[in-house]
């Protein structure tokens, strides 16, 4: 199986790669460059999915690719939270005929990071600032730094990675 993954970034493949790897036994998985189509940092449901959604279908066209994955990581609206938003993890899964959806768990930013973001900044530099690390984005992440190391960005993005290929493990139950 050859999955195409809608981002060069190492965590988003190395996510793809491990959950392929878990749920068949592995995969030739490769990260491309495609545009989201949205926000560089998405806020809102919508708009994250869609991200999600165009880098599937954008990587779903590489040359020899069976599946298209996209992640795209927004704020997404939630109540009784401290800012207002959850940062969350969508996943887009792509083949050529249908799109499966899924996140991962949702975290809370420090309410300067909201802030920043809905003034148009991206996490990832507002957190370089904060954490002092430099990539932190493509290292261990907001929640690798907000954890103390506990959870790393790649384990987020795993869990959102997961969530959609279920349909694709019961396809009789979906009816794709």
């Amino acid at each position: 199986m050859r999955i195409a993954v809608g981002s060069v970034n190492p965590v988003k493949v190395e996510a793809v790669r491990s959950v392929a790897a878990q749920l068949f036994g592995g995969a030739e998985v490769s990260g491309v460059e495609v545009e989201s189509g949205v926000s560089a940092q998405p806020v809102g449901m919508m708009e994250t999915v869609l991200g999600a959604v165009r880098r599937a279908r954008a990587a779903l066209h590489v040359d020899g690719a069976e599946l298209g994955v996209g992640i795209e990581a927004g704020l997404i609206e939630a109540p009784f939270t401290l800012t207002g938003y959850l940062d969350v993890q969508v996943c887009a899964v792509a083949d050529r005929n249908c799109i499966t959806i899924g996140t991962g768990s949702g975290f809370e930013h420090p309410p300067e990071v909201v802030r920043a973001v809905l003034r148009g900044e991206e996490v990832g530099g507002i957190m370089e600032r904060l954490s002092g690390v430099r990539g932190i984005g493509r290292k261990q992440g907001a929640i690798g730094f907000l954890s103390n190391g506990r959870l790393s960005r790649t384990e987020l993005t795993k869990q959102a990675v997961f969530m959609a290929f279920l349909p694709r493990l019961k396809r009789e139950l979906y009816r794709i």
